[in-house]
């Protein structure tokens, strides 16, 4: 090849950036909660009793997120995987395959851990304890296996909604009385969304943080930290096939957002889903009550309260339209709220529609 040619095909030929300069400050998640744990819950060093729990705790959440997220990737090559089971859970809702199989990949990964004495899901009308951990193992899990599973069978994306509690007190009835607290109780919280790629989002109370799976490693390697929502976003995101079902108030909100420029409509059917826009690019996310159920669908423990913490770190609002999300108290361990929740001036926005209402009803 001649020196001109050299110089056109060096002029054509795409540039190739080397893999190491793609590679990112290599901060796993063990490593990443240590150190956040250390500085949110006082503790005296890295190697802390409370530090190291909480940090195996959340290994243990990945690592049922890598499981479901690889079953999830050969979903349609496995049978038994996708549809439903034929039965019904305690919510009254039909069981799909992949519930079942996410649920008990988290009581497996915990099973041997010694580091839970309760796991309580939206998939078990009562906790499942593992008496052998509580007197070590003195925290709770919560968690929502799968969130949005109506969306597996169709390759759309679907998550895992989780939450870290400290028990109190002996629970000698096995009621777990102690958790119908207020979300403010909750010493973690977060989600996994699996899509193109598998990401994990947390907090321990000192910001929002999340990680991607790099698969050739097996590890949840940084992506940001600190993350904050947009103070308002373009994005409305609420189901409309239910718009004759709720309030007024809801429909004015509806009718109002229509007619301004500016809004965008995104419902995916999976909350960790458009939850994660929301964090990214801003806006609210709505599941209101209706007139024939005005405690809404969302389970307060499992799905709302952890969604409502994670978003206050990240300077968002969660509400149900008249109460701060996380001050709400269940009286029962699936008790339902309706939630709103993203960018603080979209939330007061939609507030003001609910509360302008209530008050001209009084």
């Amino acid at each position: 090849m001649t020196t001109s040619e050299q110089a056109v095909a060096s002029s054509t030929a795409p540039s190739v950036v080397p893999e190491q300069a793609l590679d990112r400050d290599c901060t796993t998640l063990s490593r990443h909660v240590l150190q956040q744990t250390v500085k949110t819950r006082n503790a005296p060093s890295l190697l802390s009793p409370e530090a190291q729990d909480i940090s195996a705790i959340m290994n243990r959440i990945a690592l049922a997120g890598k499981l479901i997220a690889r079953r999830l990737s050969r979903a349609g090559l496995m049978a038994g995987v996708l549809g439903f089971t034929g039965e019904v859970n305690v919510q009254g809702e039909s069981v799909k395959k992949m519930d079942v199989y996410a649920n008990d990949v988290f009581i497996s990964v915990f099973k041997q851990s010694g580091l839970v004495c309760r796991l309580a899901s939206e998939e078990m009308d009562k906790p499942y304890y593992i008496p052998e951990n509580c007197p070590i193992g003195r925290y709770t899990l919560l968690y929502d296996p799968i969130d949005g599973s109506s969306n597996v069978d169709i390759n759309l994306n679907v998550g895992s909604i989780f939450s870290i509690r400290q028990q109190e007190g002996e629970d000698l009835d096995g009621e777990a009385a102690d958790l119908l607290q207020d979300g403010h109780k909750q010493i973690a919280a977060g989600y996994i969304l699996y899509g193109p790629s598998t990401v994990l989002v947390y907090s321990v109370g000192d910001g929002v943080h999340s990680f991607i799976l790099d698969p050739s490693l097996g590890e949840f390697i940084l992506a940001e930290e600190h993350i904050k929502i947009p103070e308002h976003g373009p994005v409305y995101s609420v189901n409309e096939g239910n718009f004759w079902q709720w309030e007024e108030s809801l429909r004015d909100y509806t009718r109002y957002v229509h007619r301004h420029e500016g809004y965008t409509a995104r419902y995916s059917g999976a909350l960790v889903g458009d939850i994660h826009r929301i964090l990214l690019q801003g806006g609210v996310f709505l599941y209101p009550g209706m007139l024939n159920k005005p405690e809404g669908k969302l389970r307060l423990l499992y799905e709302s309260a952890p969604l409502a913490f994670l978003i206050e770190q990240a300077g968002g609002k969660a509400s149900t339209g008249m109460n701060r999300l996380l001050d709400v108290v269940p009286d029962k361990l699936h008790y339902r709220t309706p939630l709103i929740i993203g960018s603080p001036k979209d939330v007061q926005l939609v507030e003001s529609f609910i509360q302008d209402h209530a008050k001209r009803n009084q």
